[in-house]
């Protein structure tokens, strides 16, 4: 992990209007980059606003998309990251920032109107040293919209508050998140030592540090979910691997919800296997995971167009197991 640089004088329009950069990292995003990028700079914020992509070895035509929207617009400029990695790139997008407001964004996320001005808001009437809201999924074809739908119920990603929304106030993490510059270097940045789960792990030493972090569903943002069960499985085998990272290097971060999808996994392998080798009563494990799921597709797939919801289960079954396994196997020079 690579400490922060001192920033320049940050520029002001007005007391209330601080200057804020953006920082993105960039890998593949040819479908939704100038989308995402266009959503920032066409903010009504009064106050300065520069955007830093981090761009990554991208093998697609995300690098010539990036260099229309530098060409079209100053206050976009970019960075190498070589390595790819999203803290890396995160953390090298910080250093070239010279604002005093820090603003982070995906390549595949849209901000809202209002964003940034209700982001400062919030920041000065809460005194956070992050703020950050709901990580709104959003599909667009049909397997898409099935995994949305999982992704913002309890039964698929648990009870954080950044998925399902509530009420304004203290959290443990935020979707993305717009910080104070010395927030970010107190606590020495992006740990580069993980490939996922860093924003958890950077809002959990803010908080430890003594600083908050702050929800508000003022703060919400589209998010383009995986497009087939291969994408979606491998996402969440990481995801996953990486918790169990953190878990590692901050041993009291472990709680009842994040044991839950491999001790299913466990219980349900187990039942197979017993219940083949003659035992019956064990198949009672798997049949019961297949009723809750069948049943909380029912309930979360309210709404939804019939083909999603005959999705809901598959999609269901592939989260949990998927991010059951990665936990199981994370090995410790990687995870």
């Amino acid at each position: 992990m690579e400490p922060t640089s001192a920033p320049s004088p940050s520029q002001h329009s007005g007391t209330n209007h601080p200057g804020i950069s953006v920082i993105m990292t960039v890998l593949n995003e040819e479908r939704h980059l100038r989308a995402a990028v266009t959503a920032i700079v066409e903010q009504d914020y009064p106050g300065p606003v520069e955007v830093i992509l981090a761009l990554g070895p991208s093998s697609d035509g995300t690098d010539g998309i990036a260099a229309e929207l530098t060409a079209a617009d100053s206050r976009v400029r970019t960075v190498p990251n070589p390595e790819a990695t999203t803290p890396r790139g995160l953390n090298i997008a910080l250093k070239e920032a010279t604002h005093d407001i820090i603003v982070r964004v995906d390549g595949h996320s849209v901000l809202p109107a209002g964003y940034l001005r209700t982001a400062v808001e919030v920041l000065e009437e809460t005194g956070a040293d992050n703020v950050g809201g709901i990580m709104a999924a959003e599909g667009t074809t049909t397997f898409e919209k099935a995994v949305a739908c999982a992704m913002n119920s309890w039964l698929g990603v648990g009870g954080a508050s950044f998925h399902l929304g509530g009420e304004a106030g203290p959290a443990e993490t935020v979707y993305l998140g717009a910080f104070r510059r010395s927030a970010l270097e107190r606590v020495g940045g992006y740990d580069e030592a993980l490939s996922r789960a860093q924003d958890w792990e950077l809002n959990y030493r803010i908080r430890r540090s003594g600083g908050t972090v702050w929800f508000t569903p003022q703060m919400r943002v589209s998010y383009r979910p995986r497009g087939d069960l291969r994408g979606l499985a491998k996402q969440f085998f990481r995801t996953g691997q990486w918790r169990r990272k953190v878990i590692r290097l901050h041993t009291k971060t472990l709680s009842p919800r994040y044991l839950a999808p491999p001790l299913a996994v466990v219980g349900i392998a187990g039942g197979l296997v017993a219940g083949a080798a003659g035992f019956t009563p064990a198949f009672v494990l798997p049949g019961g995971y297949v009723l809750v799921i069948l049943g909380g597709s029912v309930l979360t797939g309210r709404g939804e167009a019939l083909a999603t919801r005959v999705l809901l289960p598959a999609v269901y079954a592939v989260m949990h197991t998927a991010w059951g396994l990665g936990f199981l196997f994370s090995p410790r020079k990687a995870g």
